[in-house]
C-alpha cells in the first residue's frame, strides 16, 4: 500500500489558513477568494514618496498588511512569491531597464539574527526569479538596531541618518526591494547611498 506524502497528511490534519481571515484556502495560496478581492489596487504610476520613485501593486491595508506581516513576523517565507508575483505583473519602469539589478533593502543584522532571515531579501529573490533579473545585496545598516515602529516621517529620517551605506559595489542601474513602503524613510536612505534609485514593494501606505 503506497503512503501519502507527509505533507499531504499535515495539510488534512491542518490544512493551510489564509492569513487574512483564517479561512481554509488550497495549499501554496496566501489568501483566500475573498481576501484576495479585498486587495486594494494601486495602479500602474509610480508614486514620489519621500523623493524615491515608489511603485507597489497594492495599499498597505486590509489583506495585504497582514499578507506583510505574515513575511516579517511569524516567519511564513513562502508568501514572498506570492507577494513577488503582481510586482512582476506589473512591469514598471524601472524593472524593464536593461541592466537592472534588484537591491533589498537591508535589515540590521542584529534583527536579521533574531528573525533568521531577511524580509526584503527574500522578496528581492523571489522577484528576481519571476522577472529574471539578478541580485545584488549591497547596502548594509550601520549602528543601533532601533525599531522605526510609531514614529513620524521626521523621526525615521533622523534615526536613519547615516544608517545605511554601501557594503559591496553596487550595480549600474540598481532597483531597491522592500516588502513595504510607508513614510518612505528607508528607501529615501537607501537610494542616497545609491545614488538616487527608484523602489519596488508589495505594499505603499495609501496618500503618500
Amino acid at each position: 500500500m503506497l503512503l501519502a506524502p507527509l505533507s499531504e497528511v499535515v495539510s488534512l490534519l491542518a490544512p493551510p489558513l489564509c492569513w487574512g481571515c483564517r479561512a481554509s484556502v488550497r495549499s501554496g495560496a496566501p489568501l483566500c477568494a475573498r481576501c484576495r478581492r479585498a486587495l486594494r489596487w494601486l495602479g500602474p504610476k509610480p508614486a514620489l514618496v519621500a523623493g524615491v520613485e515608489v511603485w507597489a501593486p497594492v495599499a498597505y491595508d486590509g489583506p495585504a498588511r497582514d499578507l506583510v506581516r505574515a513575511l516579517k513576523f511569524r516567519s511564513a517565507a513562502r508568501v514572498a512569491d506570492a507577494m513577488a508575483a503582481p510586482i512582476a505583473a506589473g512591469a514598471p519602469p524601472a524593472l524593464n531597464a536593461p541592466g537592472a539589478t534588484l537591491v533589498p533593502v537591508p535589515l540590521h543584522p542584529a534583527r536579521r539574527r533574531r528573525r533568521g532571515f531577511d524580509q526584503a531579501a527574500l522578496l528581492a529573490g523571489a522577484l528576481g526569479r519571476r522577472a529574471g533579473l539578478p541580485v545584488c545585496r549591497c547596502l548594509v545598516r550601520r549602528g543601533p538596531a532601533g525599531t522605526q515602529v510609531g514614529r513620524g516621517r521626521a523621526a525615521r529620517m533622523d534615526a536613519l541618518e547615516g544608517a545605511v551605506g554601501l557594503g559591496a559595489e553596487p550595480p549600474a542601474r540598481p532597483v531597491l526591494v522592500d516588502d513595504v513602503v510607508t513614510t518612505g524613510a528607508t528607501v529615501a536612505a537607501c537610494s542616497r547611498a545609491l545614488g538616487g534609485a527608484p523602489a519596488v514593494a508589495y505594499a505603499r501606505t495609501p496618500g503618500r
